[in-house]
């Protein structure tokens, strides 16, 4: 069986993870995962947890693309081993790596590795350059999101919905409802 897995950072994303999905589908998924939730509280990834409980001996989870799954080449190995385990494979419909062959897991590890060091570098340019932006009064940062978000918390808690409530609706944090209610 095709098990599919669909996840985006935010529940601003759901154009994305709408994509997903129809990927997925398209690919042959008979059941799908989907979850709007940052990669890295891993702990908050209840649905990858369920979809790699999911799987059973000659299933294959099938995700849109790697970094909807791993943050990192250890953590895409920790869920390969999980996959694994199981008898099951792994298949990335973008990258067209499929680990149920010998070649897929080969190239798995090499993108994987040239993925992350792409990342490093990116982060590493992004911390040089930030600081000359702010020096030339080009970076301001990015806006606050909850603040963003201020008329639709405040809208809620008129309607008296708890925090803990909005910020799950809303995809922010507990802490930044507070920070919206005392103004």
């Amino acid at each position: 069986m095709l098990v599919g897995y669909a996840r985006t950072s935010t529940f601003d994303q759901v154009a994305g993870v709408e994509a997903q999905e129809r990927d997925l589908i398209a690919a042959g998924c008979e059941k799908v995962f989907r979850e709007q939730v940052s990669s890295v509280d891993v702990a908050a990834r209840e649905k990858l947890a369920s979809a790699l409980d999911f799987l059973r001996e000659g299933d294959t989870l099938v995700v849109a693309k790697l970094d909807r799954l791993a943050r990192s080449v250890a953590h895409m190995h920790d869920i390969l081993q999980r996959i694994t385990a199981k008898g099951a494979a792994l298949k990335i419909l973008n990258m067209g790596i499929d680990t149920n062959t010998p070649t897929g897991k080969l190239m798995l590890n090499v993108l994987g590795g040239v993925a992350e060091f792409e990342r490093e570098i990116m982060l590493e340019r992004q911390r040089e350059g930030i600081p000359k932006a702010r020096a030339a009064g080009k970076y301001k940062g990015r806006a606050p999101t909850a603040q963003r978000r201020k008329s639709e918390v405040l809208a809620l808690v008129a309607e008296d919905v708890g925090p803990t409530e909005i910020a799950k609706r809303l995809g922010i944090s507990r802490a930044s409802v507070y920070n919206v209610i005392r103004g």
